[in-house]
């Protein structure tokens, strides 16, 4: 039996053993990594990385390409390909059956009966920032939102330490993906281009961001846009290669400014680059305006990794990145016609006028009751419940009224002249509408058993009231603009998505196999060592991981206290209060 002294100095010989043995993994807990970075890019489909990547060079998209995990086939899987339900799937592992957001915007009689509410509109809450003078209109928030986010998730498990932000050029775009408990999100007052906030988050802007708001730097970007004089910072602007190196800084500032990869756990940021698809609906993905627009954000990407770099503890070794996008696009309709798809281009105030004859003609016969409501877009038409109400038709009649007169409505959208000879050449495109679905077949699952029967499903929402989903034929959309393009469809040109990672955790190479935006969430939960989000359904990418033991850092892991020990005061802090 060994003595007392001998029994002590074993015991220290394998402690001292045990602390200088490498730890196998690391976690948000031990602010390895220092940052997390999901970039968004608005309307990008998967295929332009392979279709530009001889464009490429540094290490700005063959970051990923050449040193990242690459996964080729990730669809998202719902059809209602839109940007707030793409940047609320990306964030929360979910789909809209999960996390609540159905479109951009939607109507909601209730607070509104002469527009559609937006997905981040809140009354409650003011904007912060503005310039002076400027339209003071409702301020935004998550209030949507009705799933966590990974970030949430974060600020939960490390009781408010680690710090998560969202920036974008759009509301949407910065607040969803970011979450409920986020410290920040930034976006631009549309006509100025000055970055904003509301007071969900802050009474007033940090010093940092005021400080670049005054800077110059939105001359700068209005120089470099030939727009000098613009008073539409977001269409004249937005739509240029200057508005992606302009967000980027803002980035930037924020980094720097709230001090992110400088705290004891780990920090996120979502940035979401909405010049893609600000320039990509006015021109479609074929265009050599929207490859220089890629080739910009390349170039762009290549300068931000570098400066993380040299500006994060340890550099991108100490960095992971993420890159996706919110959905992808459809061809223009007059360019894919030419190729002979029956790519049509739907009218949408001719579609609701002839719904509205034909639900007035079944129950109204000779009047012209409003059945439906106004600004209708594609893929929810919008019913107007108080009008069928006074007819004393329920919702559930008011929803198949409508479905059975839609292939009619379709049908007398474009009637082709009649063919006195046979054609000589190939007859126009037609509007065709393939599939519909009410809301409250959706709400109780009366949906075929297939994969695109779960792409309904998973594209439910509560919001909007009586509605009815509409889908047409592949190749057809809503008018966006003359010679433009949309997205909003099941069809995979618009769900087809990048999804690349960089990072210690990630082994490089091309990963084939469907995967889904849905999976970013899950991974990133996981790796992080934290609860996914509340509605998640993720997969964690685990052929793409390394083996923990062979996933290093730049500086030893710190030895830290238990989580219990950490700061008390943490747990109280609240959206605004850390406005670092």
């Amino acid at each position: 039996m060994p003595t007392p002294k001998r029994l002590l100095a074993f015991v220290t010989v394998c402690a001292l053993t045990l602390a200088s043995v490498p730890r196998a993994t690391a976690s948000a807990y031990d602010a390895h990594p220092k940052l997390v970075v999901v970039i968004v890019l608005d309307q990008f489909r998967a295929d332009y990385l392979e279709r530009y990547r001889a464009d490429f060079k540094g290490r700005g998209f063959k970051l990923f390409l050449d040193h990242g995990a690459n996964f080729l086939d990730c669809y998202y899987d719902y059809a209602n390909t839109e940007t707030a339900p793409g940047h609320s799937t990306i964030g929360t592992g979910a789909y809209t059956d999960g996390h609540g957001i159905g479109g951009n915007e939607w109507w909601d009689l209730a607070r509104s009966k002469d527009h559609p509410v937006t997905s981040v509109e809140d009354e409650r809450y003011a904007l912060v920032g503005l310039p002076s003078g400027a339209n003071a209109s409702p301020g935004s928030s998550p209030r949507n939102l009705r799933a966590s986010t990974f970030g949430d998730e974060l600020r939960l498990d490390t009781v408010g330490e680690s710090a998560v932000y969202g920036v974008s050029l759009k509301d949407r775009a910065s607040i969803l993906p970011a979450g409920s408990a986020a410290n920040g999100a930034f976006w631009i007052d549309q006509a100025s281009g000055r970055f904003i906030t509301s007071t969900y988050y802050m009474q007033q802007l940090p010093d940092w961001a005021q400080a670049f708001d005054d800077s110059g730097r939105i001359d700068q970007a209005k120089q470099e846009a030939n727009a000098p004089n613009s008073t539409n910072f977001y269409g004249d602007v937005g739509a240029t290669p200057a508005a992606v190196s302009y967000e980027i800084d803002f980035a930037k500032a924020l980094i720097t400014g709230a001090e992110l990869g400088k705290h004891d756990t780990t920090d996120v940021l979502m940035l979401s680059i909405s010049s893609t698809d600000i320039l990509g609906h006015r021109v479609g993905p074929d265009s050599p305006q929207q490859r220089a627009m890629v080739d910009a954000v390349d170039t762009d990407l290549d300068g931000f990794f570098t400066w993380l770099d040299k500006n994060v503890e340890g550099g991108l070794g100490n960095v992971w990145i993420a890159l996706t996008a919110d959905h992808g696009i459809a061809p223009v309709p007059a360019d894919a016609a030419k190729l002979g798809l029956n790519a049509a281009t739907i009218d949408m105030q001719k579609l609701t006028a002839n719904l509205n004859d034909a639900i007035n003609l079944k129950f109204s016969p000779g009047e012209k009751v409003q059945y439906l409501l106004t600004h209708q877009s594609l893929p929810y038409l919008a019913l107007n419940p108080p009008a069928f109400d006074r007819a004393g038709i329920n919702e559930q009649e008011a929803e198949q009224a409508v479905q059975n007169a839609l292939p009619v409505a379709f049908t007398d959208l474009d009637k082709p002249a009649e063919l006195k000879t046979p054609a000589t050449a190939k007859l126009p495109p037609q509007p065709a509408m393939f599939r519909s679905y009410t809301r409250l077949q959706m709400a109780g699952g009366e949906l075929p058993n297939t994969p695109f029967g779960q792409l309904i499903a998973h594209s439910y929402t509560p919001n909007g009231g009586w509605y009815v989903m509409v889908i047409p034929d592949a190749f057809q959309m809503a008018a966006y603009a003359a010679g433009g393009t949309n997205h909003f469809t099941p069809y995979s040109y618009d769900r087809h998505v990048p999804l690349d990672f960089y990072g210690a955790p990630f082994a490089p190479g091309i990963y084939h196999g469907r995967v889904e935006p849905t999976d970013l969430a899950a991974t990133f939960a996981s790796l992080l060592g934290i609860n996914q989000p509340s509605a998640s359904i993720g997969h964690i990418l685990t052929q793409a991981l390394k083996p923990a033991a062979a996933v290093t850092y730049p500086k030893p892991v710190p030895v830290r206290a238990p989580h219990a020990a950490r700061k008390a005061h943490a747990g109280a802090s609240k959206p605004g209060e850390n406005e670092q």
